[in-house]
């Protein structure tokens, strides 16, 4: 998927550090000792706020041109910045059928980890498919034994 940029605000705060922030995205904060610090924190950022934003409602906001960006008053302005990270893929219901006490477990699990059942399941397919040959092995064992 082609990355999409976004604008963002470099600026000092008083004690120092330095903080990058993007209008588009509120809340989303990078945060460093030095300017390079929070630059260099800033997709990381801007990634985790392109995902939340599509857990929420699917829709990403278009990209703020520089120009129409308002400073806050109160703002040590240093520069602007595009920061590009790629969006997240979009996600896809689908209906499995699996033994209750599975689900229950994967509740548990899920809970206990902080996550929501569909990330959990993403979580435990993306790691048995990492390496597809110690996968494919798995997957056929448990064929025969479920036939």
């Amino acid at each position: 998927m082609k990355q999409r940029f976004y604008p963002a605000v470099l600026e000092r705060e008083a004690n120092g550090y330095h903080g990058l922030w993007f209008p588009d995205f509120p809340g989303a904060v990078a945060a460093g000792k030095s300017q390079e610090e929070a630059m260099a924190r800033g997709q990381d950022v801007l990634t985790a706020a392109m995902q939340a934003r599509a857990e929420q409602d699917g829709a990403l906001p278009p990209p703020t041109p520089i120009e129409a960006i308002e400073i806050p008053d109160d703002c040590d302005f240093v520069t602007f910045l595009a920061v590009g990270a790629t969006p997240p893929d979009p996600s896809e219901r689908v209906n499995v059928y699996l033994p209750r006490s599975l689900i229950e477990r994967v509740d548990r699990a899920a809970t206990d980890w902080g996550m929501t059942r569909s990330s959990f399941f993403g979580l435990a397919v993306t790691r048995l498919m990492v390496n597809s040959t110690e996968s494919a092995g798995f997957l056929a064992v448990q064929a025969k034994a479920n036939r």
